[in-house]
């Protein structure tokens, strides 16, 4: 019996956040390592969120105190956190 393994050399790009920065009104332009940019909104997200973990957020000087971890946004070691990939598309549900 001969076992074979078959690897594929082509590499798979993760995506992660190189910079970003609060520009206001709930808005953050985010710069991907791969030169992606987007401006996402998260006002509607935010408002639209009944839970008071989420709605806290809404205080300004909470939602713009994020910080870049492991190529993600990361508010307050993990209580509000996006998924990259929303992110990249520019889109929060």
């Amino acid at each position: 019996m001969k076992i074979i393994e078959q690897y594929s050399e082509k590499q798979f790009d993760k995506i992660e956040i190189g910079f970003a920065k609060y520009i206001g009104d709930y808005a953050i332009r985010i710069n991907f390592k791969d030169g992606t940019e987007k401006l996402v909104d998260f006002k509607s997200f935010l408002k639209k969120s009944q839970h008071p973990s989420i709605n806290k957020y809404l205080k300004e000087n909470l939602f713009s105190d994020f910080k870049i971890v492991e190529g993600n946004l990361n508010w307050n070691d993990y209580d509000l956190i996006f998924p990259v990939w929303d992110l990249y598309n520019g889109r929060i549900e």
